[in-house]
């Protein structure tokens, strides 16, 4: 099963579970993002901006270190609690050895925080890294932070979900899902960036992209 089609399994769920109100008001903020004129996320050609962030288990890890190594596939999720970001990162992780072999590394960022982090890793498997931005710096400066307007914090917090303490932060942010190529030079050769969380980059295309560069 593909990726696209995971998440329309995905999809169908949500629909059929959640109530049609929390369905409405979860909804409308994307429906907002897509009107609003705002062109979330760097373009191709950018030059990815560099990040020093802490990993489940304590060590920092630099991009620009990991550019020296060879290309960087950067991917920006929700976090944990969100099923359409853990089937995307699984996705990636059976593409791993792909990537690998491509001399490219695997960097997932979310706000969640590392205690999270390490949870995630843990439960769904993942041998990549996956880093903790609980106040959004990196996640501004790749031009993908926004912050959960007061009717989608009150939803959420009818579904029990308080962002802010889960991203051990006093703001209730998220980044608009994204994935990026970025080449050992720092510049971004592929950018998929869509405000619709249910909708996400196929790992083939990424293994594509990655034997261009």
């Amino acid at each position: 099963m593909t990726l696209k089609e995971q998440l329309e399994q995905q999809k169908t769920g949500f629909m059929t579970r959640v109530p049609a109100e929390i369905q409405e008001e979860i909804l409308r903020l994307v429906k907002e993002q897509q009107q609003s004129g705002i062109d979330f996320g760097l373009k191709e050609g950018a030059q990815a901006p560099n990040f020093t962030l802490t990993n489940p288990l304590g060590e920092q890890i630099s991009l620009y270190d990991e550019l020296a190594q060879g290309p960087v596939v950067l991917i920006f999720y929700r976090g944990s609690w969100c099923p359409f970001c853990n089937i995307q990162l699984r996705a990636y992780q059976q593409f791993l050895p792909e990537i690998d072999k491509l001399g490219c590394r695997l960097i997932a960022i979310s706000p969640q925080s590392p205690d999270n982090s390490l949870s995630q890793k843990e439960k769904e498997g993942l041998t990549f890294q996956v880093l903790s931005d609980p106040n959004g710096h990196v996640e501004e400066s790749y031009n993908l932070l926004y912050e959960l307007p007061d009717y989608l914090q009150h939803t959420y917090k009818k579904l029990g979900r308080d962002f802010a303490e889960f991203n051990n932060t006093d703001r209730w942010i998220l980044p608009v899902p994204a994935t990026f190529i970025i080449d050992k030079e720092g510049v971004v050769r592929l950018a998929y960036v869509d405000p619709d969380f249910m909708k996400r980059m196929e790992p083939g295309e990424i293994i594509d992209q990655l034997k261009k560069i």
